[in-house]
Order: structure tokens, then C-alpha cells, then sequence
């Protein structure tokens, strides 16, 4: 990658470990300027290191946040110490996430809020305080006023689903319609917004528990994947190159790249008074029905490395 990214700066929430850690690694190597925001919990949300962020930060010369970005305050301080230090902003990644897994008969009111507020609140109120300062840098010529990136990490448990996920892959797919509400509420400003779900060794990866040997196929192989293809997709969506890409849905599992289709209708018809109705939708839709397969089967291959 070519230093295409140089005098932008680029906010990546969790940024200090995994996934986040190579995004920004990858954004600072193009030549931006980032701040790494991670309170350094574990993967269920529980206490805080700080240490995390500013090892990271300090490792890429950028600037650490090192307090939850999960709520408007925060999120916005967050805002402020990129644009203080670096004198604006133009890349935010919305990569910080929990996991507190739980069949739905099983599932506690507090895990559940824990994990929406982390995984999809936090991301809300980072696009909230981050657009206003993309908007007025697009007025005010920036650089280059067709400029301004956002980048919502997901996952395919969001779409596909996978047991005991309710919460994680609630938050995910909450996350696709923020990357598109996004998209278009920032289109006349040409601030981009897309999704990725990565594929790759992580600490979300090391947790999961198999159901059946599918997915502990599935766990051995993702586990062999690393984190870097994921990294320069995001830059690459990040730099010019991305200026015409938005509200997309993109999957990168080592050398493989996806882009999702998303939900739009694929059978119709219109309802006869007269025909009951079970026998229309049973005759119509029947042969459509997408199959209830979970994320962790449907991308059990091998991955091209």
C-alpha cells in the first residue's frame, strides 16, 4: 500500500489488540495519523487496561484514548482528542466489541444490554460525534472536500446467525442498518460509510465453543487466518480508492473477499381472497426459504491463505 493516506487521521475503536491492532497498524503504514480508543476490557466487557491503547499508540505514533468509547461523552471526547491532536479527523473504525454468548432461554437482561451498548450503541455515538466534523470538513474543502470514511466492523453471525449469539449477532446486524442509514445520511457530504465482517484469528474467534464438528472444523481453520487482509481492505476503503464505495458489505478471510448480498425480496406474489393463503406462500416461496445454517457452517471450507 502507498503512503496514500497521508495528513488523515483515523480513530479505530479497539484498536489496541486483534483485528482493530492491524487496521490501525495498516492505516498508520499508508501514512494517516491514528487514535487508538480501547479501555483494554476482556472479551466479556469486564474491567480495563490501559496499558493496551498506549502500547499500541505508542508503537505507530499516534494518540491512545483509553477509556470506553460506549457512551456520547466519551465518544465525543474521543472526537476531540483527534481533532486536538492531529487537527481534524477523517476515518473512523467501529471495531470494538464484546461477547457474552448465552442460549435465548438462558439469556440475562444484563449481558444483553452489555453487548448492544458495546457493539452497536458505542458505534452509534461515535458516528453521532464524528459525522458533524466530517461535514464541516467537506464544506470547508479539507484536503479534498470528497473525503470522510466510516467503517463498522460486523460479523456474519449478524446474518446467518450461530446458537447462543442472540445478543452478539443482534448488535451486528443492528450494525449493517447504521452502515447504511449512514451511508445515505452522509452521501451528499461524499463521507462514505461500509461494512466488513472479517474472518480471522481473534479473541471473538478463540472463544467460540462448538456445537458439532462442523464448527469445530470451522474454529481450527479461522484460527489459522490471520488479521492483516482484513487491515488492508479497510485501508483501501479508506483511502482514495474508496470514494465511490459506500453502504456495502464486504467479507475478508485471508485471501478471499466477499461482497454480501443484502436483504431485498426474492419471491412475490399478491394474495387471492379467494386461494388460501397458506397454500400461496407454501406454492410461492417454498423452493426460496433460506436455509438455517449458521455462520460457522456455511463458512467451513477451507480458506485460501
Amino acid at each position: 500500500m502507498t503512503a496514500s493516506l497521508n495528513g488523515r487521521v483515523a480513530l479505530v475503536t479497539g484498536g489496541g489488540r486483534g483485528i482493530g491492532r492491524a487496521i490501525a497498524e495498516d492505516l498508520a503504514k499508508a501514512g494517516a495519523k491514528v487514535v487508538i480508543a480501547d479501555n483494554g476490557t476482556s472479551i466479556r466487557g469486564d474491567g480495563a487496561d490501559p496499558t493496551i491503547a498506549r502500547e499500541a499508540a505508542a508503537s505507530i505514533g499516534g494518540a491512545a484514548f483509553d477509556t470506553s468509547v460506549a457512551s456520547p461523552d466519551a465518544a465525543g471526547a474521543a472526537v476531540a482528542l483527534a481533532v486536538d491532536r492531529f487537527g481534524g479527523l477523517d476515518i473512523v473504525v467501529n471495531n470494538a466489541a464484546i461477547l457474552r454468548d448465552a442460549f435465548v432461554f438462558k439469556m440475562t437482561a444484563a449481558d444483553w444490554e452489555a453487548v448492544i451498548r458495546s457493539n452497536l450503541s458505542a458505534a452509534a455515538y461515535m458516528i453521532a460525534a464524528a459525522t458533524p466534523v466530517l461535514r464541516d470538513q467537506a464544506k470547508a474543502g479539507r484536503g479534498d472536500s470528497r473525503w470522510g470514511r466510516i467503517i463498522n466492523i460486523v460479523s456474519t453471525a449478524g446474518y446467518y446467525g450461530n446458537y447462543g449469539q442472540a445478543a452478539y449477532a443482534s448488535a451486528k446486524a443492528g450494525l449493517l442498518g447504521l452502515t447504511r442509514v449512514t451511508a445515505l445520511d452522509m452521501a451528499r457530504s461524499h463521507v462514505t460509510c461500509n461494512a466488513i465482517a472479517p474472518f480471522a484469528a481473534t479473541r471473538v474467534t478463540q472463544s467460540i465453543k462448538p456445537a458439532n464438528d462442523e464448527q469445530t472444523q470451522y474454529k481450527d481453520r479461522a484460527m489459522a487466518v490471520p488479521a492483516e487482509p482484513v487491515a488492508r481492505l479497510a485501508t483501501m476503503l479508506a483511502g482514495p480508492e474508496g470514494q465511490d464505495i459506500s453502504g456495502q458489505l464486504f467479507g475478508v478471510r485471508g485471501r478471499e473477499v466477499f461482497l454480501f448480498s443484502q436483504p431485498r425480496p426474492v419471491e412475490r406474489f399478491v394474495a387471492d381472497a379467494e386461494i388460501n393463503l397458506a397454500a400461496q406462500v407454501n406454492q410461492t416461496f417454498r423452493d426460496s426459504y433460506t436455509k438455517l445454517t449458521t455462520d460457522l457452517e456455511a463458512f467451513a471450507s477451507e480458506p485460501v491463505l
